[in-house]
């Protein structure tokens, strides 16, 4: 029976040796060999054994049949290549095959087991009679208690070590020696003393559970003289143990229940109590369930019972602790957000998200718990352990990573006196990019994260998929991508440094000139259109996409633009030529399309043209025939000034110079002025009056700012000469009568008072021009009355002034009417 219990726990690796061939169990000698049915009935109980048949047999279904005994090999035969090895099945098709095994393996068991519960029921013996299980259970009872007792008394002594340490800490931690580390804020070295205490703490107690289990190895040696072999149940409860206390160790070194400053994660005693109860719980019924308890009873009584026990033990196990966390999920999502708002940003998001998921990860982890145990039991617990700490190591090493090189890159990259001397604009421009880089980088590691994490839980084989050629291709896509992407931003980057230094005014070089201004920005920009393109081009072609199609379809797409579009191309040659022609800037003041205006952005097909009145007018270059630059070199004030016909061209000629040299006393206004004013002389003389043109000349748009300014000079200078400028004239016709008679003209002079401030009338001149017309000699004679009357009363008017001026109350000034 021992044989068989051995020849059980070794089935795997027998199964591992392929089996024997149809020819090979022909010959004789192999008989010997052959499997017995006890054995194979054994065998076939086992999972993995029994796979490891299925898998066998179907590569021999899938190969070459042997040649009959004596039969030449025939040339085919010899010629025909050797089989492909079968494709590895997907994940789906591995959980499709683990839940059928599973559910046809249940069915099986608890056929079997109600069976066996029949069989035991009346009083049969399954597979140990009472003789057989005291002999094969006694080395397994003899382990467990000599184990236990260790433990416990290793356990008592290291109780007083971890006390000492807890109190070396708290002497050493804190200043006052009283309040636990956590509480106050701790420096470097403090942290360092702590980790160690707490180091030394875990390997004491990995010692005491390894020197326990050495012990009860010790006493199941001793309970069987002679053989110098461990017996296969105590052996699988000493692996059980140190499985299970291995796991509590590192539970205990969270929570530390008795020693709070040992503890590795802060919180309150009663908390760290809960939660070290509750998982020493789960471990040890999953542990001692799956691993001593179900194989166990599979050796006494039946693999079937065996199954059925460990599959309850886990449902129990699975339905408690969904229970816990469920029960428990609001309480631990408020201290995580508690804590997370005293933690930096890096650790207060991720104790955030935790805080929202963290009862769903516990429920899958634990789904996952159950369905790996009941699909491969043997291996279920050291497959859980080996994927925690996967997961776990690889979430740690990754949060530190970024956080890492979220502190490198934080700080501004600093470039070299010299370099950022020529380009000043460089180092922020690199600057800029950080950002984008860590969210490049941090993304990369979250995907190995996640790779990881999926290979640690099988769900992803990540050595397979890097030595295949799928994963050398995306490897070296990837490389060639970034790579790619490196050059492009450097190159934009260096391109793009240049020209804004260029466009920067220096002390060296000052602001630069509105031409080369529009010609960098538009290099610019034709240099991030080639670069974009080019790199997508080379992207595409990357990941494998055929770009010759593209740029075949591109070159048809844009043969087929240019004859539909030759507006759109007359737009861009045009431009191109007006630039470089320099026929005008940005901030020039041009006339272009009968549109006047100042020129606020030129683009490589359009110039957009802000006029006086805030219109923004788009004008395309396929539409500009002349360009007027009122901003080229220079600029000249033209201004034609009329007078009256009655005053004198050289007086108003002296004046318009007194006018222009007051002007150029202006301290805002005179600078602008290039040359002396140019009197072009008399242009016009007609109706209205004479016309007498000047010219200014000034820097490059101050001619209008001049012009005002001359303007209101001239008014003021004119009006002291009393030089009058023109008004309109009108010519009054009082007609005449059948007999040819003109009747007398109306006229009345009225005088009227004036303001003091007229000097230029002070002296109460009265202009007449009165032209009447007389057709008999009684219309001629009234008419020499009213003039007698009119000269008496100006007369009388005259001396009133007179003297009205000379006691200085006021003027009076005759009015004609």
């Amino acid at each position: 029976m021992l044989s068989c219990l051995s020849f059980l726990w070794h089935a795997p690796a027998m199964a591992a040796f392929p089996l024997l061939t149809p020819a090979a169990a022909a010959e004789p000698a192999a008989a010997p060999s052959a499997l017995t049915p006890a054995a194979l009935a054994d065998l076939l109980d086992n999972p993995q054994a029994r796979q490891a048949l299925i898998d066998q047999l179907r590569a021999q279904a899938a190969g070459d049949k042997p040649a009959a005994a004596g039969a030449p090999p025939s040339k085919t035969t010899a010629a025909k290549p050797t089989p492909a090895t079968p494709a590895e099945p997907t994940l789906q098709e591995r959980m499709a095959n683990g839940v059928q095994r599973f559910l046809t393996g249940v069915a099986a068991d608890m056929g079997q087991g109600v069976d066996d519960m029949r069989a035991l029921a009346s009083g049969q013996n399954l597979r140990m009679d009472s003789g057989e299980a005291r002999s094969a259970l006694l080395p397994l009872a003899l382990a467990a208690a000599a184990t236990i007792i260790a433990f416990i008394l290793l356990r008592m002594i290291a109780m007083r070590i971890y006390t000492r340490i807890d109190h070396w800490v708290a002497e050493h931690g804190c200043e006052t020696g009283t309040a636990p580390v956590r509480d106050k804020p701790a420096s470097m070295k403090v942290l360092t003393r702590r980790a160690g205490a707490i180091v030394g703490a875990l390997a004491i107690d990995v010692a005491v559970v390894l020197l326990a289990a050495m012990a009860g190895g010790a006493a199941a040696l001793w309970s069987t003289p002679g053989r110098g072999t461990l017996d296969g149940l105590a052996s699988l409860f000493l692996q059980a143990f140190v499985a299970v206390e291995i796991v509590k160790v590192l539970i205990r070194t969270v929570f530390a229940v008795r020693h709070p400053h040992l503890r590795l994660l802060p919180m309150s005693d009663e908390l760290a109590k809960y939660w070290n109860a509750w998982l020493v719980r789960i471990v040890a019924a999953a542990g001692y369930g799956t691993l001593v308890v179900g194989p166990v009873m599979a050796a006494a009584l039946s693999p079937a019972l065996g199954r059925l026990t460990t599959m309850l033990i886990m449902l129990a196990v699975y339905v408690y602790a969904v229970r816990v966390i469920w029960h428990n999920r609001q309480a631990v999502r408020e201290r995580l957000d508690r804590r997370a708002a005293g933690a930096a940003t890096f650790m207060g998001s991720r104790l955030r998200l935790l805080s929202r998921i963290w009862h769903v990860l516990g429920i899958v982890y634990f789904t996952i718990l159950l369905v790996v145990s009941q699909v491969d039991p043997t291996d279920a617990l050291p497959f859980m352990a080996r994927a925690t700490a996967q997961t776990l190591l690889v979430i740690g090493v990754g949060s530190l990573l970024i956080l890492l090189l979220n502190a490198v890159l934080a700080k501004p990259i600093r470039l070299s006196d010299d370099l950022r001397r020529r380009l000043p604009l460089l180092e922020a421009r690199v600057n800029a990019y950080v950002p984008a880089a860590l969210k490049v980088v941090g993304w990369i590691i979250r995907i190995v994260i996640v790779l990881l994490i999926l290979d640690a839980w099988r769900a992803f084989d990540l050595s397979r998929w890097l030595a295949s050629d799928a994963g050398a291709a995306a490897i070296k896509v990837v490389l060639n991508i970034v790579i790619v992407l490196m050059i492009a931003m450097l190159a934009w980057t260096v391109i793009a440094s240049i020209i804004e230094h260029r466009l920067s005014q220096s002390e060296e070089r000052g602001m630069p000139s509105a031409r080369e201004r529009t010609l960098l920005a538009l290099f610019r920009n034709a240099a991030l259109i080639v670069i974009v393109t080019m790199t997508l081009m080379v992207l595409l072609s990357q990941i494998g996409i055929d770009v010759g199609p593209l740029i075949a379809g591109a070159g048809v797409v844009g043969l087929a633009i240019g004859f539909g579009a030759q507006k759109l191309v007359q737009d861009i040659i045009t431009g191109v030529f007006i630039q470089l022609e320099n026929g005008m800037n940005e901030n020039d003041v041009v006339q272009v399309a009968g549109v006047f205006g100042t020129v606020e952005k030129m683009t490589i097909r359009s110039v957009g043209i802000r006029t006086l009145d805030g219109g923004y007018h788009l004008v395309p270059f396929s539409s500009v025939d002349v360009v007027a630059n009122h901003m080229r070199d220079f600029s000249y004030h033209l201004g034609e000034y009329t007078i009256a016909h009655r005053e004198s061209v050289d007086d108003a000629i002296e004046h318009l110079r007194a006018a222009f040299a007051e002007l150029m006393t202006d301290s805002v206004l005179g600078p602008e002025i290039l040359e002396d004013m140019t009197v072009a002389g008399v242009t016009a003389v007609n109706d209205k009056g004479v016309t007498i043109r000047i010219l200014i000349k000034t820097t490059p748009g101050m001619q209008w700012a001049v012009q005002r300014g001359y303007n209101r000079l001239l008014k003021k200078h004119f009006d002291a000469a009393g030089i009058e400028l023109p008004y309109p004239h009108t010519v009054v016709y009082f007609g005449q009568d059948k007999r040819g008679f003109a009747p007398p003209a109306n006229v009345h002079v009225q005088a009227e008072r004036v303001d003091e401030g007229d000097s230029a009338r002070a002296a109460g001149h009265t202009r007449r021009r009165l032209k009447p017309e007389a057709s008999n000699e009684d219309s001629a004679e009234v008419l020499g009355n009213e003039l007698e009357a009119r000269a008496e009363a100006e007369a009388e008017a005259e001396a009133g002034a007179d003297a009205a001026a000379e006691a200085n109350p006021a003027r009076t000034e005759p009015r004609r009417t």
